[in-house]
This record gives C-alpha cells, structure tokens and sequence, in this order.
C-alpha cells in the first residue's frame, strides 16, 4: 500500500504545470464553496438579527389565537406570574410587555389607521431599536402619559412635528366603544421598514391600556434569548413551558415563515453551488488523470507484461487522485481563508436592501464555522477519490499487448 501510495506521489509531479493547473481548478472550486458557505450564513445572521432586534424580538408571548385575530379582548393569562417566570429564566435575557390594537391618527391635515403599540419605555429599549431610530424628537422624554411615537412617512402625511397634538381612537374591548384621546408627538422614528414607518404608533403601556379597557391586560411579551439559536430550535423546553394556561410561545421561524424560507432556502444555494462547481472540477480531474494515463501507457503495459495485477493498476490511479486531491484542498483553504479574511475586514454592503421580509441595516460579515472546514475538504477529498475510479478502471482493463501496439 505504502509502496502504490509513495509512486502515486511521485508520478502526479512528472508533469508539474498540469498537476498545479489541476489542483488549482480544484482549490478555486473548494475556496468557492468555503467563501459561500460563510457568506450565507453571515447573511442569515445579519437577516434575523435585524428583523429580531429592530422589533419583532426572538420570541413572543401571545394569548392563544390572538395572532390570528388580533382581538384586544385576547389577552396573555396570568401576565403577572409570567413576567415574574421569565425574570427568573436563565435562558431569556431581555423581556417586554406590549398591547396591540387598530387605531386611527387623526391631525388637522389628515388622517390614517395604525397599529397602536403600547411600550413599556424602561424595558423596550433592550428588545427594540425605536429609541435608536429617532429622527426628530425624543423616545418617551419625562413622565408624559400622552406622548406618542410615530413613524416618518406617518409624520409626512399627517403634516405633523413634535410637539404638536394628534388625536388617536381606538375600540375599546368586550365594549366595543370608541374611545378618543388627545397625544403630544413626543419622537419621529425613522426604520426605513415602509410598513412600520407609516402604519406604527408607539405610546406608553397603562395609557394603552387604559384607552383599550383592558385593566393590565398585554398581548405581547417580547423576548430576548442569552442564545439566539434557541429561538429556531422548536424542540427546546421554554416553547412548552410558556405554551400552557390558554397562552402561546413561538419564535421568529413562525412569526416571519418567510424569513424561514429564506434561510432554508440558503443551504440549498450552497449545495447548488457545490455541484456546479464540483462538476467543473470533475472535468478536469478526469482530463488530468486520462492524460497522464495515455502518456504512460507503456509504463502500464510493462508493468502488466512483468506480472503487476489490475487491482495495483487501480490503486496507483486512485492514489493519484487523492494525492491530487490533497493539493487541491490545501490551496482551497488557503484561497478561501484569505478570501474570507479580505470580507472580514471589509464586510459586505447590502444595508437598506431588502429581503424575505429583512431590510439590512449593517454590513454583512463571513460567519465561519470548523465544521466548513472539516466537512467541505473532506467532501473534495472524497470527491476526487470516486471521480479517479473510471480512469482507474480503464487503466486496469488495459491489454500490456495493446498498450504496447498503441505506445510504439
């Protein structure tokens, strides 16, 4: 073995440049998939933290089928107890109380329906960026019951600025009544979210649900995970804990689906990705071991001739494409690393675009894991192992009578 293993070596370095053409054409295709690989998955990272951090958080608490039907009436069971659970919980880091509820905005110069979200300032800053996207204005300044949040296209319509008044009316629960309060434009927000900048209005939680009639009834409990990644494993113990009592928990994967998508949807990129690229490479690898085959057809011939059996024909063929494989590999790593620290340092500009439901909002950094590069050089190792088996068969089949004919 060690002897077809030391020949294998020495044969594919007979013909350096196309040895190293080869082995470049598999290195570009692994440091492709590496380079790949990470920036999907920094994609993903950037995608979900933006959509997670700017408001929707990693998880929320809802009062069963209040997703569905945004009925104020459906309220969160036991708000008090749950809030004192989640405060002991070592896997939350953050949470929010809120109330959500359709509402009109009227101004002197307009009118338009919201959706009304009472906050609770002290905490809603940890979950949310509203206080970090204000453009004019203040987020919640002083004690002021009737201040009110709203966004900047909102601001346009209504012609309004802070300081001055808008009235806000909502129905209120099991009533139905409408009721009617007066609100002092506190803060401009600004999210570059089309939706959230001209269809959201911010006021304080007791002022929402004093409007709305709900006692301290909340529809939403928003959280922030110690570890982001539980929020998409649907098996973890704080889904069935928060579940119980007439109350639901999910995480961001069934509050934004399509985001999901989208992020399922990236590992199918990669592995699109892979077969075209390891198809290119299979070209040349055949090429590479046939033509190197050809040119020693007489050598193979001898060796028959002198007794050598196909199986050791195969081997050396086999071995000579691992040994190539194994310089193709470690000029990958070494393209794709350098590669990847290039985008590392520069990041990737896509902020303001958006995607799957995400707007980007900072630069998207190459999210690299071990498992990359253990498990994408192996794959290409094995690669070039079982694309070497048609040219190490044909080299076994081969006649030493017909090789010499052909090779004279």
């Amino acid at each position: 073995m060690w002897f077809y293993m030391k020949l294998a070596w020495r044969n594919i370095f007979r013909n350096k440049r196309r040895t190293i053409i080869a082995g470049i054409a598999i290195g570009v295709g692994l440091a492709a998939l590496l380079f790949t690989a990470a920036l999907m998955e920094g994609m993903n990272i950037n995608m979900i933290q933006s959509v997670t951090s700017s408001f929707l958080g990693e998880a929320e608490i809802h009062g069963k089928g209040f997703r569905e039907t945004q009925e104020v009436e459906k309220t969160i069971a036991n708000p008090d107890q749950l809030t004192a659970e989640l405060s002991r919980d070592p896997v939350v880091e953050k949470f929010t109380p809120r109330t959500l509820s359709i509402g009109m905005i009227t101004s002197p110069a307009d009118a338009d329906a919201v959706v009304l979200v009472g906050v609770a300032p002290e905490s809603e800053k940890y979950l949310s960026k509203i206080d970090e996207s204000i453009v004019a204005g203040e987020f919640f300044a002083g004690t002021n019951p009737g201040d009110i949040l709203i966004g900047s296209k909102l601001a346009e319509l209504l012609e309004v600025a802070p300081g001055d008044r808008i009235v806000v009316t909502v129905t209120q629960a099991n009533s139905g009544d409408l009721n009617q309060e007066m609100f002092r434009v506190s803060g401009i927000y600004r999210f570059g979210v089309p939706e959230m900048d001209s269809g959201m209005a911010f006021i304080r939680l007791q002022t929402a649900q004093k409007m709305l009639g709900i006692g301290n009834g909340i529809h939403q409990i928003a959280v922030k995970f110690n570890d982001i990644r539980i929020a998409s494993q649907g098996n973890h113990p704080f889904w069935e804990k928060y579940s119980g009592s007439n109350n639901e928990a999910v995480g961001w994967p069934i509050l934004m689906p399509q985001m999901k998508t989208a992020v399922d949807m990236s590992w199918i990129s990669i592995l699109i990705t892979a077969v075209i690229l390891m198809g290119l490479v299979t070209f040349g690898i055949i090429n590479t071991l046939f033509m190197s085959f050809y040119e020693r057809m007489f050598e193979f011939s001898i060796l028959g001739a002198i007794g050598t059996r196909p199986g050791g024909l195969r081997k050396l063929i086999i071995f000579e494409a691992a040994a190539l494989g194994i310089i193709g590999i470690i000029l990958g790593v070494l393209l794709g690393s350098i590669a990847l620290l290039i985008l590392n340092n520069t990041g990737l500009d896509y902020r303001g675009i958006e995607y799957a439901g995400a707007t980007f909002k900072e630069l998207i950094y190459p999210a690299v894991h071990i498992w990359h590069y253990i498990v994408f050089p192996f794959g290409v190792f094995v690669f070039t192992i079982v694309v070497g088996l048609y040219p190490a068969w044909v080299a076994s089949r081969l006649r030493p009578a017909d090789g010499l004919r052909r090779s004279l």
